[in-house]
């Protein structure tokens, strides 16, 4: 079983290297029409991308919605964060316009990083001015009408819990603009690939669930623990009912 996991990875691998370079072209053109128009094609060049290799490695994805969705409402997406397969789940998971939150260092991995720049939004947390100019970054994307996506863990959950404490950052944003926050539960993509290795892909299902919406109407800066708080313990709370595997 593990030659077979590793031929397996190999393949996913070398499948993923040669979509991209497909992908490559195509994103250096639209960079030319701008962040906003150009971000858009973008973003949609890279759902097709994924759609086409999660189905030659096998993994077959689902949205699940609890409650109704409504794609053309501006919303904060925050998801659960437990895998490098991840970032192209949030892909395959949101089809509207969104630009997500992403590690900055991501950025320098040859090729993959010119597409990863024009597509999201980067970050580097250990310098306070990037982090700063990222929000405004974030603020601007949100008033020309796009959503945004956001890990509030900030990085992968080891704890074994269901969730590491969030940051305050999207849920100051969220009451800063006054739009309303929209959970999302990754719940297979740590059986899918171990934050581990990313040696550990393996084909199967993959699920992302919509829950209910969390307004932030008339809320204040005073309010954003309140907020993350509720949002963190929802979240666990149907992380738990959902029996997420990493959960000891």
């Amino acid at each position: 079983m593990r030659f077979l996991r590793l031929v397996y990875s190999f393949y996913a691998l070398i499948t993923f290297i040669l979509f991209m370079l497909v992908v490559i072209p195509p994103v250096i053109i639209a960079s030319f029409f701008g962040k906003v128009r150009g971000g858009n094609v973008i973003y949609r060049l890279c759902a097709y991308w994924a759609d086409v290799w999660f189905f030659v490695i096998g993994i077959g994805h689902r949205n699940i919605y609890e409650y109704p969705h409504d794609k053309n409402k501006q919303y904060i997406f925050v998801a659960n964060h437990i895998s490098y397969l991840d970032a192209p789940v949030i892909v395959k998971t949101l089809h509207q316009r969104v630009r997500a939150l992403g590690k900055a260092e991501v950025s320098k991995v040859p090729l993959f990083g010119f597409i990863y720049r024009n597509a999201v939004v980067t970050v580097d947390r250990s310098s306070s001015a990037h982090r700063a100019n990222s929000v405004r970054i974030l603020k601007s994307v949100i008033r020309k009408g796009i959503s945004i996506f956001i890990f509030p863990e900030g990085t992968f959950n080891e704890t074994g819990k269901p969730m590491k404490e969030m940051y305050d950052g999207a849920f100051r944003i969220a009451i800063e603009t006054q739009t309303p926050i929209k959970p999302i539960l990754f719940l297979d993509t740590w059986h899918r690939m171990h934050y581990s290795t990313a040696f550990s892909i393996n084909p199967g299902r993959n699920r992302s669930v919509f829950l209910k919406e969390i307004p932030v109407e008339g809320l204040t800066n005073k309010d954003v623990e309140m907020l993350k708080q509720k949002v963190h313990q929802y979240m666990e709370q149907k992380l738990r009912e959902y029996k997420a595997g990493w959960i000891q």
